[in-house]
């Protein structure tokens, strides 16, 4: 199949793009004490270079005490820090580029194996790292409201900085995330409930705030997913309709893009449609939407953490999707990890050169 629909510009907004592929958000840790270095900035610079139409950057943190489990994490509040993401924005501009960063608050996490742990205690909605243990503390109104702040400041910031959008991560089991799933939300106040609407509460704060901050022509991204790293097969939304109602008050709220994480894009959603997260989040809201998941690549990305390598595969079913108006942009992770040229390969027709991924590949900025 041709891959013309790839090669498509896109707008929204801020955003003015020469193609269809993002850059996934994937996370690095190279980044010491929070602060990017030169060499994070030639890593995004290079996949520039290599075409990439927009960058998501990996997951930065916001400035609460425990965003983070990981002192390498980088962070997106500080002088020091914000001086090394106005580096990257700086170069990706000079070679052509677009980006916005991900900006993050991970909630209750696990331990990190290195034993270093943050100065405060994990925080979330009621303390739960997963459905039947506790790791941390539950947020009181007052910690919420600073954290939707401190969401807001850090949107503030890449767009004072000179970023072409800002993402929000909702997805993966992560504090946002652990607000939707009632097996971690247990309150009784206005950010619980019974329902996935009610427990949504937070993220459309987060994204009004954010609105708030960057004003109307600032494009808007979050990052969502059904499934959440402690539970692969779990969805919040069961059907089409609970997916409506999930999504469009975030939409309401100034969501403008719609990033839909799955583990393998080609999978549908829901029984009695081929649509997959991404198509039928498009259907549902009328919001653009990102698909992603095992694009270009033989295995899915949890198996990939764990050991399992990966083989090029073919990108016939994602184009027939795009094709058809599905989804609007294609996030790729894991081959871009490896390869900077791997948009230019795939525009050249250049398939007999596409790498494999492996573990490895984490273990360095390429």
């Amino acid at each position: 199949m041709t891959t013309d629909s790839l090669f498509r510009p896109f707008s929204l907004k801020s955003l003015n793009i020469k193609n269809r592929i993002v850059m996934a958000p994937m996370t690095r840790a190279f980044s010491p004490n929070g602060v990017p270095t030169p060499e994070v900035t030639a890593y995004y610079r290079k996949r520039v270079v290599g075409e990439v139409g927009l960058i998501l950057s990996e997951g930065t943190v916001i400035d609460r005490v425990a965003a983070s489990n990981d002192a390498a994490i980088p962070h997106f509040y500080g002088t020091d820090a914000l001086n090394g993401w106005s580096d990257v924005i700086q170069n990706v501009h000079q070679a052509g580029g677009q980006m916005g960063p991900q900006i993050w608050h991970m909630g209750v996490m696990e331990n990190h194996p290195s034993g270093w742990l943050p100065q405060g205690p994990f925080e979330g909605p009621s303390g739960f790292v997963t459905p039947d243990r506790i790791n941390g503390v539950t947020m009181t109104e007052a910690d919420i409201a600073d954290t939707i702040a401190a969401f807001g400041r850090a949107a503030a910031d890449a767009k004072r900085l000179g970023f072409d959008c800002v993402e929000i991560h909702g997805a993966h089991g992560y504090l946002i995330d652990q607000f939707f799933w009632d097996a971690t939300n247990k309150r009784e106040d206005q950010y619980g409930g019974a329902t996935l609407p009610e427990r949504s509460r937070f993220a459309i704060e987060v994204i009004k705030e954010i609105r708030r901050q960057v004003g109307e022509d600032f494009a808007i991204i979050i990052r969502l997913s059904q499934f959440k790293q402690q539970d692969y097969n779990f969805k919040l939304a069961k059907n089409p309709a609970e997916m409506e109602a999930w999504l469009q008050p975030m939409a309401d709220a100034g969501a403008d893009i719609f990033h839909c994480s799955q583990r393998r894009f080609w999978e549908p959603e829901f029984e009695g449609s081929d649509l997959n997260f991404a198509g039928w989040a498009k259907k549902v809201s009328g919001k653009a939407t990102i698909t992603v998941g095992s694009v270009g690549l033989t295995g899915e990305f949890m198996a990939a953490f764990a050991g399992e390598s990966s083989e090029p595969s073919s990108l016939d079913e994602l184009l027939r999707r795009m094709d058809r108006g599905d989804f609007d942009l294609v996030a790729v992770g894991r081959p871009l990890l490896s390869d900077p040229e791997w948009v230019r390969k795939i525009r050249e027709n250049r398939t007999s050169e596409l790498k494999g991924f492996t573990k490895a590949a984490l273990a360095e900025l390429v």
